[in-house]
């Protein structure tokens, strides 16, 4: 018995050091999200080309092309709730004017010195991260005991 709690100890602690090394694309560097949504290369994300990107996210995950997001099209992008929030009608789905009135909410808010562009920093903010999740061009992995 004692042996196998001398190998299950360490063994667990590399399990946990490993999930906690496991990034998500919205956790990823700010420089990897500035290259997918700055074509101009300045340095930041203007609200344009964050919804430029938000617009082709859109039809690339609208796989039925009856030009709305419901939950499973989403991806865990949004959650129940933040779903619920963003659907004015009520219908459970997001049209792509919808789905682009959060992108241009969630900007707004990772914009706190309203200059009308992100930069690294504002990215990285928990504003910055929501927005990121959103707009990630794909979906993060899932973990066998990941709840979602």
């Amino acid at each position: 018995m004692r042996w196998n709690i001398a190998l299950a100890v360490p063994l667990l602690g590399s399990v946990i050091l490993g999930a906690a090394t496991i990034t998500s694309p919205a956790a990823a560097a700010p420089a990897d999200v500035l290259r997918a949504l700055d074509p101009d290369r300045d340095g930041t994300v203007d609200l344009n080309e964050a919804k430029a990107a938000a617009s082709a996210l859109f039809d690339r995950l609208d796989r039925d092309r009856d030009g709305t997001l419901d939950r499973r099209e989403l991806r865990g992008r949004l959650s129940a709730k933040e779903l619920a929030a963003a659907d004015p009608d009520n219908d459970g789905t997001l049209t792509k004017e919808e789905f682009l009135a959060v992108v241009e909410k969630r900007f707004t808010a990772a914009d706190p010195d309203k200059d009308g562009t992100l930069d690294r920093r504002e990215l990285r903010s928990a504003a910055g991260r929501a927005l990121v999740r959103l707009v990630r061009s794909s979906t993060p992995p899932r973990l066998p005991f990941a709840r979602r």
